[in-house]
């Protein structure tokens, strides 16, 4: 799905002149808006954008985001976490 739309040209140097791609940006910014009101999941934020599971919750960490685990996945990251420390 493409979604296009204008923002004006200020806005659009002040994005390039701080170092980020405004499209990535609110490609970015829509996922974590969606994230937010649960209607997307961690993976399918790691999916959209092709960033692994540590990448995206730093992308949630960037914009003050809390990770919403369930238990499971909460157990799941709590045993990847012993196992990198036995390693």
């Amino acid at each position: 799905m493409t979604i296009s739309f204008e923002i004006p040209g200020e806005i659009e140097q002040r994005l390039r002149s701080a170092g980020a791609d405004p499209n990535q940006t609110a490609r970015e910014l829509l996922l974590i808006e969606l994230y937010r009101q649960k209607q997307v999941t961690h993976y399918q934020i790691s999916q959209a954008l092709g960033l692994s599971r540590y990448e995206v919750d730093g992308l949630l960490k960037k914009y003050d985001v809390p990770l919403d685990l369930t238990i499971d996945e909460f157990h799941a990251e709590a045993a990847s976490l012993r196992e990198l420390r036995q390693g």
